[in-house]
C-alpha cells in the first residue's frame, strides 16, 4: 500500500509541515460530488512553494491524502456523527462548543461539506472505514511531527515549527465562520499565543510587513490541532499556523500557478533564513 505521508528529516531546529497539500485521492473516498469543486479544499502547491526547505537541513512532513478525506489538522474526536446515519460511533467524540461550531459547518476529521456548502457524500459511512483513514492518515502523520520536533528540540535545546497553509482571498459560505471575509496576504496563528512566544510570532509577523504584505495575527485563523498538539512554549517547542493567501501565486478557479509564485517564494526563503538564524530562548 503506497504511504500518504512523507517525511524529511532536518538538521536545524525548524520543522515545516503541510497537512492539507495532498492530491493522491483514494480509491475508497467515494465522494459523490464534482472533484474540481472538491480539489478547492486543497492548499494546492504549498509544498512546492517550500520545496526549497529540505536542502537547507529543515525537518519535512507532507500528507499525500486530500484534506477532504481526512483533515490531519483536527482532532480525532471532531467526529460529524451525522456521516454514519443510524449507525453509533463507539470513540469519544469533541465536546468543546467552540471546536463543534466547526463540526456542524461539515469540517470535522471528516467533511461532510465543500467549502461552499455542497454535499461531498451521497452514502452513511461506515465505523470501519473511519477508524481505518485515521490509521492509515492521521496517526502517520501526526507521528511524522512528533518525531521530527523531538529530534530538532534534542539538537539544539529549542524546535520552532510552522504549520504550513494557504487560504482562499475571500472566505467561502462554509470554510470559517467568517463567510465573506477578504484575507490578508497572510495570517499567522498561534492560538492566541498558548503555542509560540508572542515575541517570535510577532517577528514573523513584522518581517513579512517588511518585505510590503498585509498581515494578520490570530484572525480569523489561530491554529488548530497540530500547533496545539505538537507545542510546549515553557520548554522553548513553539508552533505557528502560516496561512498564505492563494491570490498571490495561483488562480483559484484554475489552481494553476501565476507569475507571483516566485517572487512569494524567495519571500518564504528569507523568512526561513531569518528562523534559522533565531534562537527564540534567547529573549
Amino acid at each position: 500500500m503506497t504511504s500518504l505521508v512523507s517525511s524529511s528529516p532536518g538538521t536545524s531546529p525548524l520543522v515545516l509541515d503541510s497537512p492539507h497539500s495532498g492530491t493522491r485521492y483514494p480509491a475508497d473516498f467515494g465522494f459523490a460530488c464534482d472533484l474540481p469543486r472538491l480539489r478547492r479544499a486543497e492548499d494546492t502547491h504549498v509544498e512546492k512553494l517550500y520545496d526549497f526547505a529540505p536542502d537547507l537541513g529543515v525537518a519535512w512532513i507532507e500528507a499525500h491524502f486530500p484534506r477532504s478525506y481526512l483533515d490531519a489538522n483536527r482532532n480525532i474526536t471532531e467526529i460529524d456523527t451525522t456521516l454514519f446515519g443510524e449507525a453509533f460511533w463507539p470513540d469519544p467524540v469533541e465536546t468543546d462548543p467552540q471546536v463543534l461550531s466547526k463540526v456542524r459547518l461539515g469540517k470535522g476529521l471528516i467533511w461532510r461539506m465543500t467549502d461552499d456548502g455542497i454535499p461531498i457524500y451521497e452514502r452513511q459511512l461506515s465505523v470501519a472505514e473511519v477508524r481505518e483513514r485515521i490509521d492509515r492518515c492521521w496517526r502517520p502523520y501526526h507521528a511524522a511531527v512528533a518525531a521530527a520536533i523531538e529530534a530538532a528540540h534534542a539538537r539544539h535545546g529549542y524546535s520552532i515549527h510552522l504549520n504550513c497553509h494557504s487560504m482562499p482571498a475571500v472566505a467561502s459560505s462554509h470554510a470559517t465562520e467568517f463567510p465573506g471575509e477578504a484575507h490578508a496576504d497572510f495570517v499567522i496563528g498561534n492560538r492566541d499565543e498558548s503555542t509560540a512566544s508572542r515575541h517570535l510570532s510577532l517577528q514573523i509577523c513584522e518581517h513579512l510587513t517588511d518585505l510590503g504584505y498585509s498581515v494578520s495575527y490570530n484572525h480569523p485563523y489561530k491554529g488548530v490541532e497540530l500547533v496545539r498538539r505538537h507545542s510546549d512554549p515553557a520548554r522553548h517547542r513553539h508552533s505557528i499556523q502560516v496561512e498564505i493567501n492563494r491570490k498571490l501565486y495561483m488562480n483559484e478557479e484554475t489552481l494553476e500557478i501565476t507569475e507571483g509564485f516566485a517572487a512569494l517564494q524567495k519571500s518564504l526563503q528569507s523568512l526561513v533564513a531569518l528562523l534559522l538564524q533565531t534562537d527564540p530562548r534567547a529573549v
